[in-house]
């Protein structure tokens, strides 16, 4: 399992992506999830993945392989972000199609991948999609600005709660933060490092992202705050009425 998650504000946009693949007693696995393509000056892009990590990694090398080549489009050639989540919908259909043929496998569940693409074209306005494994996508809006992948459920309150599309990058950023501080500490499928990156819009620039480890200063301050937050929080609510002892 995995947590992936983007956020599409007035200002920018931000994304996070753990690393961990697989745990167990005595076995963790970390890949890179989030992929980042674009052209200085001209374009920005992140992809991230949650699902079958064959199928994801297929994808990623064979996008990088396109633009390496030169290939005539690529996603560092078509002309909007609509058309580069049409491309990696339609790039994901071949993959599955193929490790379907060559597994001789009818359960098509087993080689799924789910994407997220955010980024900004030049002379356009920056976009964030969410791609199934069906290869069709929907868009995020004003009213819904962030998009999540993965084990979900942890995290999404917090997300719910207090980012909307005219919330601080800054704040949208610590709002991310510890949704994923929350998934890690409910679920061991989810952890450490974490891929995190933030872009500003119209910059058009390729930011180099921070890759978070366990041992992070500021994420770890970040949950000591919240946890400590909460706790303050909860003796100081309201006590409940006498009829609700009986």
């Amino acid at each position: 399992m995995t947590y992936c998650a983007a956020i599409r504000l007035k200002d920018g946009l931000v994304f996070a992506s753990d690393t961990r693949t697989n745990a167990g007693v005595d076995h963790i696995s970390t890949f890179r999830k989030l992929y980042q393509y674009g052209v200085e000056g001209e374009r920005f892009m992140v992809l991230q993945t949650a699902g079958s990590l064959a199928t994801s990694q297929a994808v990623f090398n064979k996008l990088q392989t396109d633009i390496d080549q030169c290939v005539e489009s690529n996603i560092n050639t078509v002309a909007t972000l609509f058309d580069a989540a049409q491309m990696v919908g339609e790039c994901m259909r071949d993959v599955m199609t193929h490790a379907q043929k060559v597994a001789n496998d009818n359960n098509s569940g087993t080689f799924t991948s789910s994407f997220l693409l955010g980024g900004q074209i030049k002379g356009q306005k920056p976009e964030l999609y969410m791609i199934y494994p069906e290869g069709n996508f929907i868009k995020a809006t004003a009213d819904t600005p962030f998009f999540q992948l993965g084990e979900i459920k942890y995290g999404k309150p917090i997300l719910d709660r207090s980012v909307s599309y005219d919330t601080d990058i800054n704040h949208a950023t610590q709002a991310l933060m510890l949704s994923f501080d929350s998934t890690i500490h409910s679920n061991l499928s989810v952890g450490m490092p974490i891929d995190f990156l933030i872009y500003q819009n119209d910059s058009f620039t390729m930011p180099k992202g921070r890759r978070i480890e366990a041992d992070d200063e500021h994420f770890n301050k970040i949950s000591r705050y919240w946890a400590k937050a909460l706790r303050n929080t909860l003796v100081e609510l309201p006590s409940c009425p006498d009829d609700y002892w009986g």
